[in-house]
């Protein structure tokens, strides 16, 4: 009989895997969070002035324009992490090194808890113009849509590692939901510079 428990076990042992495949629920949040994260980011540099988009609240602080460009920087580098994880073999054990990681991004990212040094590919130079940023944005946000909307693939069972050691192994899920819950901590962080002391007024 043992032999024949074994092969039971064996055999329903793959059914107990969990699903890689975005949920239905989860396709809908992240759809959700994109499209609450673009209007946010449009209504955070509309109307913005010249002055106001360059205008700091300190010397060691970004300006409204300098977040901006910082935004779509990052974007681009999330949207390549997505691309870089759905281009490499299965991760056999993405169940265990990603367990909790969806809630601990959607935790902290948004509502701006705690500080982060941005990496030096992602540190905005404050040469884009706001035009070029909304152009550079809705281009991006365009395919990463379009994927998210239209994507079948296992994303779970996929992964890259995060710089940051708080982070470590995410997969292609997370860092897909992970793009627009950043662009939502950076749009609260536009409001900051906007009701700091000093900013420009309209004019």
């Amino acid at each position: 009989m043992k032999p024949v428990i074994l092969g039971l076990a064996l055999a329903v042992a793959p059914l107990l895997a969990a699903d890689a495949h975005m949920t239905p629920e989860e396709r809908t949040k992240v759809l959700n969070y994109l499209d609450e994260s673009h209007k946010e980011f449009l209504a955070a540099i509309d109307g913005v002035t010249a002055e106001q988009w360059k205008w700091k609240p300190a010397p060691d602080r970004w300006s409204v324009g300098e977040v901006a460009e910082h935004v779509v920087l990052a974007e681009a580098l999330l949207w390549g992490a997505v691309q870089k994880a759905i281009s490499s073999p299965p991760n056999p054990d993405w169940e265990t090194k990603t367990k909790g990681k969806t809630e601990f991004i959607e935790k902290v990212m948004a509502p701006r808890l705690g500080k982060a040094q941005a990496s030096e590919a992602i540190v905005p130079k404050g040469n884009m113009t706001p035009d070029e940023v909304l152009a550079t944005f809705e281009k991006q946000r365009e395919a990463i849509v379009k994927f998210a909307k239209e994507t079948d693939l296992e994303l779970k069972q996929f992964t890259v590692e995060h710089p940051m050691p708080v982070f470590n192994t995410l997969n292609a899920y997370q860092w897909l939901i992970y793009i627009p819950l950043h662009t939502m901590r950076h749009d609260k962080q536009i409001a900051e510079v906007k009701a700091t002391p000093g900013y420009p007024a309209a004019k």
